[in-house]
């Protein structure tokens, strides 16, 4: 990927307020570009899921069947399988565990979503952005004595790129240094090209965040899971031991358990592919109004639009019911991190930018 900053991300340390897509408070939103969830209808286990779950008793507080359910998705112990609400929560419990081990840095991708810095600041951890892999492969190398949280997002937010597939062997030499790895894979159903490049073994060696509902497009229900890794039992107890009382509701634990349906994975994939032809349609039309765009292998990726006044526009797009997501807060003042809507939301912001122009 181009560099997209000026200079290498440096330490802040002032408190973080984190922003994200989606409703910001104002008038109804008609086309949103803001957000990376899946523009399309659940397939129709997940939507018959969750008309179905049982709101009148509380969900097994130990969630021993969906434990089950989600270990043989993915070949692992129910043991290893910690339900979150969502990755947000997910990252700060697993911050907090961390934290309680006795690590005192994190390091977080820059650009990259908030929670990971706002979660350390939050507990007092020193936070160390990286740029790119390498960048983050030199700091563990200069900086890495001590143990650290090491967040990895694949494919990454705002971005929606691969860290390299020679990046993480490299990564594997390095983590049994005692840092806890932690790997967010909220993106990688929505993966439009390529492999995911993350080793096995490396994967293994992670607490791995999933959080299915984004690629369901059913972003307002918040479920998700966290595969620990095999040997740290201490910190899965206390990962276990600091979730609250039934942190998933009969709603999530009915979208997760329509999750690992066959059907829905074919939706799933079915959906992948009319975002791949209206990711090519969306970048063509971007390109027809001069707009520089940074590849990505995901639904979603930044963009550059070529107007000096861009905060205004966006506010005069926002206005007529149609967002995007200003990439300042990422530190990227000038570009927009937006993503693949259909062909009536395309021609609409076409209309829109140009009119206003």
């Amino acid at each position: 990927m181009d560099r997209l900053m000026d200079s290498p991300a440096t330490q802040d340390a002032a408190p973080v307020h984190v922003e994200h897509g989606g409703p910001d408070g104002g008038p109804p939103i008609e086309f949103d570009f803001s957000t990376n969830a899946c523009p399309l209808e659940a397939p129709a286990p997940v939507r018959r899921a969750l008309l179905q779950a049982d709101r009148r008793h509380y969900p097994d507080p130990a969630y021993a069947a969906l434990r089950e359910l989600l270990g043989a998705f993915h070949g692992v112990a129910p043991g290893r399988v910690l339900p979150t609400a969502g990755s947000s929560e997910a990252i700060r419990r697993l911050t907090l565990a961390a934290r309680l081990r006795g690590v005192q840095q994190a390091w977080v991708p820059q650009p990259g979503y908030g929670d990971y810095r706002a979660a350390a600041q939050a507990l007092g951890l020193s936070v160390r952005p990286y740029a790119s892999g390498e960048a983050l492969l030199d700091g563990l190398t200069t900086h890495g004595a001590a143990p650290a949280l090491v967040w990895l997002c694949e494919p990454c937010n705002p971005t929606g790129e691969s860290l390299g597939a020679p990046f993480w062997p490299a990564l594997a030499a390095l983590a049994g240094r005692g840092h806890v790895l932690a790997l967010d894979r909220a993106y990688a159903p929505l993966r439009l090209k390529g492999r995911c490049p993350v080793p096995p073994a490396v994967a293994e060696s992670a607490w791995q965040c999933f959080s299915p509902n984004k690629s369901l497009g059913l972003t307002g229900v918040r479920a998700g899971w966290v595969i620990a890794p095999a040997d740290d039992d201490a910190l899965r107890a206390t990962l276990l031991s600091l979730a609250p009382g039934w942190v998933l509701s009969a709603e999530g634990v009915a979208l997760l358990e329509a999750w690992t349906l066959p059907a829905t994975q074919q939706g799933v994939q079915a959906a992948c592919s009319r975002l791949r032809a209206w990711k090519r349609q969306q970048r063509a039309a971007l390109q027809s109004l001069g707009w520089v765009q940074q590849p990505s292998v995901t639904p979603f990726w930044l963009a550059r639009p070529c107007d000096s006044g861009l905060p205004a526009r966006l506010r005069a797009l926002r206005e007529r019911g149609i967002k995007l997501r200003d990439a300042t807060s990422f530190g990227l003042p000038g570009w927009v991190r937006l993503s693949v809507q259909p062909p009536p939301a395309q021609q609409a912001l076409l209309q829109a930018w140009r009119g206003s122009a």
